[in-house]
């Protein structure tokens, strides 16, 4: 009986554990739009912790949305597959630094690259 009561208990521990949002710490999203020949984002900088960009396609190929670290070749994060007209979110975990943003629409090429800044949220 005691073992029974044991394995339930853990299920609902782990069932509530579940249910909990990664994104509850998360910043106001930071829109991003893609397009054939720009990407253009709402902010170029933002507070250390959960970042969420919210990258539109307004262009005519599919494209992707990378956070890049500073040399330009790490990934961070990225989306892909973000056909035109549709949007999709990148939620990534930053420490304060220096970073690049980049679309890539076609999804080919080193795409259209901008500087971005983490800072220090205390």
């Amino acid at each position: 009986m005691r073992r029974l009561l044991n394995v339930a208990l853990t299920g609902v521990l782990l069932a509530a554990t579940a249910c909990t949002s990664n994104t509850d710490d998360a910043s106001e999203p930071i829109a991003v739009r893609s397009t054939d020949a720009a990407c253009e984002l709402d902010s170029n900088e933002a507070p250390t912790g959960t970042l969420v960009f919210e990258v539109t396609n307004g262009g005519s190929a599919v494209t992707e949305f990378y956070l890049l670290a500073a040399d330009g070749q790490r990934i961070i994060g990225e989306v892909e597959d973000i056909g035109p007209g549709l949007t999709r979110k990148l939620v990534v975990q930053a420490d304060p630094g220096q970073y690049i943003t980049a679309c890539k629409p076609g999804m080919v090429g080193d795409g259209i690259r901008a500087g971005f800044t983490v800072t220090d949220s205390g």
